[in-house]
């Protein structure tokens, strides 16, 4: 399971899109990626789900592989949300699936030879470690992979399978796990994958500021006579300067929404921040006690805490994958995840965890 977060501020990675998914490629389950479908994990089922307050299927829009720091588990999440505009900013219409995986020190499948494995133990910092490895799977009979119904049957397990599908006429069934996989009933909207890169904020910060830009800041502040840092930071503070920012407060009332600019001004690209146990930014003030209504783990009780969250920029760089348009909007959304990070060796099926979406105020601002 998760340790316990260690004291002082959590470390935030920033996720930022990297390279397309070239077509015909396929992705593994511990890879980083917005668009397509979900990889399932080993020995994962996946009910492609769909929209609590609609029924229409939900759209994929990332998966992020994110083991945790003590724990032998290899995981991974997947967020999905709907596409109709009358659910857009409504938590109910997301889905935060979270699987998990524990390599065995047998293989299956393989000759009598037996080949041991280490336990994995990973850090939510070897996220960012490791964002050059998009894990595609070596192997072409890994676990995982889903039997077409045009593919004879193998084995006596598999043709049982194939026999059941073909019961089920009527329903379009497009795939049948074996071992684990993607179940889709009807056909899905995607959105066309490319895989995200994981950056320290601190580091990048460090990294992204050129010295024709600082040249640029401090011949401002000289002829000004000001300090620009010192300006935005008083914009957030009471005391008689209510004129700074002004359009912004008048507009919004709200000076969360001025912090989150200013946050988010240091990396302008990023899709995803990341910080397990962390503080979440939030675009506009959420409602007082909102922590504690977080509700716990309805499987083992214990509490959630905040994981990650999508950014306003994944919003245009999301492309339909079809000729059919499709598009979905939110300010932020967060998404708290079970603190134990609670887990059987026998399940088969994701556990469900929870999102909070909060509306942009000024949705063209980041257009």
């Amino acid at each position: 399971m998760a340790s316990a977060p260690s004291p002082g501020p959590r470390p935030v990675l920033l996720g930022i899109r990297d390279a397309a998914v070239e077509e015909g490629s396929r992705c593994s389950w511990d890879t980083s990626k917005a668009g397509a479908t979900p990889d399932c994990v080993p020995g994962i089922t996946m009910q492609y789900p769909h929209c609590t307050l609609c029924c229409d299927p939900l759209i994929h829009l990332v998966q992020v592989y994110c083991p945790l720091e003590g724990s032998p588990y290899h995981r991974t999440i997947n967020v999905l949300a709907c596409l109709r505009p009358e659910c857009w900013g409504r938590s109910d219409s997301w889905k935060v699936l979270r699987s998990q995986y524990r390599e065995t020190e047998e293989k299956q499948g393989t000759t009598s030879e037996t080949a041991e494995k280490q336990e994995v133990s990973v850090t939510t910092r070897d996220w960012c470690d490791e964002a050059d490895d998009w894990g595609v799977a070596e192997e072409p009979d890994a676990p995982g992979l889903s039997l077409r119904l045009d593919e004879p049957p193998s084995t006596a397990a598999d043709a049982e399978i194939a026999a059941q599908a073909t019961r089920l006429e009527g329903l379009n069934l497009l795939e049948v796990p074996v071992g684990g996989g993607l179940v889709t009933l009807t056909p899905v909207p995607s959105f066309q994958p490319f895989y995200i890169g994981v950056v320290d904020e601190d580091d990048y910060t460090e990294q992204t500021r050129f010295a024709h830009e600082e040249k640029l800041l401090k011949e401002y502040q000289r002829r000004e006579g000001v300090d620009v840092e010192q300006l935005a930071s008083s914009s957030c503070e009471d005391g008689g300067r209510a004129e700074t920012y002004e359009k912004t407060k008048v507009r919004h009332g709200d000076r969360t929404f001025v912090k989150f600019l200013k946050r988010i001004s240091r990396c302008p690209q990023q899709i995803l921040r990341y910080s397990w146990s962390g503080l979440p930014l939030f675009l506009s003030s959420p409602a007082v006690g909102f922590q504690s209504a977080v509700p716990a783990c309805r499987i083992c009780g214990s509490r959630r805490v905040f994981e990650f969250q999508l950014m306003p920029a994944l919003i245009n760089l999301l492309k339909s994958a079809s000729s059919e348009e499709v598009s979905v909007e939110f300010g932020t959304v967060l998404i708290y995840t079970c603190e134990r990070s609670c887990w059987e060796p026998s399940n088969q099926t994701p556990r469900e965890e929870r999102a909070f979406v909060q509306g942009d105020p000024d949705q063209h601002f980041f257009r």
